[in-house]
């Protein structure tokens, strides 16, 4: 196990609208909590992407900002090289639209994005927004059922190349019927929440997948938070 992690926060000048800083303090509070030192590098949108983090994280934000962020990304070629040599990534809502090869920009006009995760999106006809709770494929070693909260007006085409995060119960996510995708150590989703404090295995993932296997942490009053807000959030069995 190594002795820090490096976590990386992309453009939080562009892409934080929706609290998604919450998933670095859950990072950073899981991590200590086992003893594992953190180091957060923020990464603002005129700076370059540094290229030697462990695990990198991109939030939501409106059309103008999200590509704004798509073309320096683009550009910087920095969070490509970070994800070829073995880091971790979790996008969320425009990052996530971000990682794909389009995306709809302002007033739906297509824009290119970086090409990290074989998926493309359109503007919907309508916005998602609300509660959101989805089972996890079970390739992820079972994690448990997703919840958060989306809005967006994305629909996401999933490509061969990338397997679908969850599969929704509750909520819209891509619009097929899943939520979000995965390939390799790349997670995209359209959860806020924040997504990692509502679903701490899934920060948990993001860290094993970069230090290994992780120590149990007592986190028991949580869980019963969390299983209270699936109750309120699911129907009726």
């Amino acid at each position: 196990m190594q002795s820090e992690l490096s976590i990386v926060w992309i453009y939080p000048d562009l892409l934080s609208t929706y609290g998604d800083q919450g998933n670095v303090l859950v990072l950073e509070h899981r991590a200590r909590a086992r003893g594992i030192a953190t180091r957060t590098i923020h990464v603002r949108s005129a700076d370059p992407v540094p290229q030697q983090g462990n695990i990198y994280l991109l939030g939501g934000g409106e059309d103008r900002p999200q590509i704004l962020g798509a073309e320096r990304l683009r550009r910087d070629g920095g969070l490509r090289t970070a994800v070829a040599r073995g880091a971790a990534l979790l996008a969320v809502c425009a990052g996530y639209q971000i990682m794909g090869s389009v995306f709809g920009g302002e007033d739906g006009r297509p824009v290119e994005g970086i090409g990290l995760l074989d998926i493309s999106s359109v503007r919907g006809e309508r916005r998602a927004v609300g509660e959101l709770a989805a089972d996890v494929d079970p390739a992820l070693g079972g994690l448990p059922r997703l919840t958060g909260f989306e809005n967006h007006m994305g629909v996401t085409r999933l490509g061969p190349g990338v397997r679908p995060l969850s599969r929704t119960i509750v909520g819209t996510g891509n619009g097929d019927g899943t939520e979000g995708c995965y390939a390799g150590r790349v997670i995209g989703t359209y959860l806020h929440g924040p997504a990692l404090a509502r679903n701490p295995a899934l920060a948990d993932l993001l860290l094993s997948w970069v230090v290994g296997p992780l120590t149990p942490i007592d986190d028991s009053w949580y869980q019963r938070l969390r299983e209270e807000r699936l109750t309120a959030v699911l129907p009726p069995a």
